[in-house]
């Protein structure tokens, strides 16, 4: 499912037009990205949790061209499943 997949199940569950349906997904998205920027963590009960890991930085290599570079320091989203939704899905 992507998002698209996602507006148009929540329009048809909801009896909501595309565009309100729309609205409401980006919602929820964008106050994921703020929480997880200002908080850094997410905790749906039952489904699993949000988090951000932090990378330093390392030499890397350009796969092309073999030549080393430096990669800076990253932080990066990190989900960890909940053990309703693995126990749901193992089913």
């Amino acid at each position: 499912m992507n998002k698209s997949d996602l507006i148009t199940a929540l329009s048809t569950k909801e009896n909501l037009t595309d565009k309100n349906a729309s609205e409401v997904v980006n919602l929820i998205f964008d106050g994921f990205t703020d929480t997880l920027k200002k908080v850094g963590r997410i905790e749906i009960r039952g489904f699993g949790s949000f988090t951000v890991r932090e990378y330093g930085a390392y030499t890397g290599r350009n796969p092309k061209t073999g030549k080393k570079t430096e990669v800076g320091p990253k932080k990066l989203p990190f989900f960890k499943v909940g053990k309703e939704l693995k126990e749901r899905v193992n089913c």
